[in-house]
């Protein structure tokens, strides 16, 4: 909901000032998406010696490359299917060295938790893909894209939470394993019915 809502203001007023200075447009939006990946996927280490900020830190960066990679490959005119589909594998990685993490910092207690966030991310993202291919496309994306109640802000929203408060982590894997089926059950009704 927060990427559906709020991507034009996040757009208009941090990504595109950063898209006049020369310096981003000197990087090519592969070498950011390569970097939103290995920042991502040094955040499993931080959560297994429990260097909650610094995994904090990572996911804030490889999130933020995230956003900017494909709004620079657009800027430049530079927007292609190999692109789109770097950036879709990458983020799958990222959101996969996450749950590796969070049950890294504490395996007896997280495990059966983690599995659960993993069927429920595998569920949301699947009918995401599905979804995007067999719908018409309207946006500037590469493909359809399905908005939902969780998106990849509000499923960074919970890994950060779930590893600063690491107390609160069975309450949030629980909510956010019930709001990923929801949105996956939520966008396959809505595709049914269109």
């Amino acid at each position: 909901m927060i990427d559906s809502n709020f991507r034009n203001p996040y757009q208009r007023l941090i990504i595109n000032p950063l898209l006049k200075w020369k310096r981003i447009n000197r990087f090519s939006p592969h070498l950011i998406t390569l970097f939103a990946t290995l920042t991502g996927i040094m955040i499993p280490f931080c959560l297994y010696l429990h260097r909650s900020i610094w995994g904090v830190a990572l996911l804030g960066l490889s999130g933020f490359c995230d956003t900017l990679d494909g709004s620079l490959a657009r800027a430049k005119n530079l927007s292609s299917p190999r692109g789109a589909v770097l950036d879709i594998v990458s983020d799958r990685l990222v959101e996969l060295a996450i749950l590796i993490g969070l049950y890294l910092y504490a395996p007896q207690e997280r495990g059966l938790l983690v599995i659960g966030m993993l069927g429920g991310a595998f569920l949301c993202v699947t009918t995401f893909l599905v979804v995007g291919i067999f719908q018409e496309n309207h946006s500037e994306k590469s493909f359809h894209y399905s908005p939902g109640i969780m998106e990849r802000t509000e499923a960074f929203i919970f890994f950060s939470l779930m590893i600063l408060l690491p107390p609160f982590f069975a309450s949030l894997a629980i909510l956010f394993i019930g709001l990923t089926s929801l949105t996956a059950f939520i966008r396959i009704t809505q595709f049914i019915k269109h």
